[in-house]
């Protein structure tokens, strides 16, 4: 897990995991988990002398919502506004080509698949020629886009999650999150 040097108010510092965010306004000295439904812990303090104890409690509840649910992709799980199409995230088409050689263009739908802690690659998915693309073949090769990238989708969650959670044991930090 990653960890950064937080320098509280009081002049405290911290080492502190992804996902818990320092929150000192006027009215609020706490630590903020950041990890599925957010949760706020509280110093109970106004001088920052509880920062440790709170810290401590985001991390324990960190550790068991990382134990427990699927880790945050960043995946792009809608299409974008500025889309021209109305297709799903991560198919683009459909893509004329003419081989060389042949001298009627094939269609194509491209399918990006993205791959945990690797570069995305792309897939086609072949539609039909010039000649021979129907209504009812374009549909079938969608279908068959649309379960290519959801098992991707899957497959790249799975990934992300097992990685989250291989990578849960702090190291750097001692109890109350100060630094060693």
């Amino acid at each position: 897990m990653k960890y950064r040097e937080v320098v509280i108010f009081s002049g405290h510092r911290f080492q502190v995991p992804e996902h818990v965010q320092r929150i000192d306004t006027r009215n609020t000295r706490a630590w903020q988990l950041r990890y599925g439904i957010w949760k706020t812990f509280s110093d109970h303090t106004a001088d920052g002398s509880g920062a440790a104890v709170a810290l401590a409690g985001a991390i324990e509840e960190l550790q068991r919502r990382i134990a427990r649910l699927p880790a945050p992709t960043g995946l792009r799980r809608e299409s974008s506004s500025s889309k021209s199409n109305a297709l799903p995230v991560g198919i683009s088409g459909p893509i004329a080509r003419t081989r060389k050689g042949r001298r009627v263009a094939e269609y194509n739908f491209g399918v990006t698949i993205p791959r945990h802690g690797d570069k995305p690659t792309n897939r086609n998915v072949y539609i039909g020629t010039e000649n021979t693309i129907t209504d009812e073949r374009f549909e079938e090769a969608l279908v068959k886009a649309v379960d290519i990238r959801k098992k991707a989708e899957r497959a790249y969650q799975a990934a992300a999650t097992k990685a989250k959670r291989a990578d849960l044991h702090p190291s750097k930090v001692g109890a109350g999150g100060t630094v060693k």
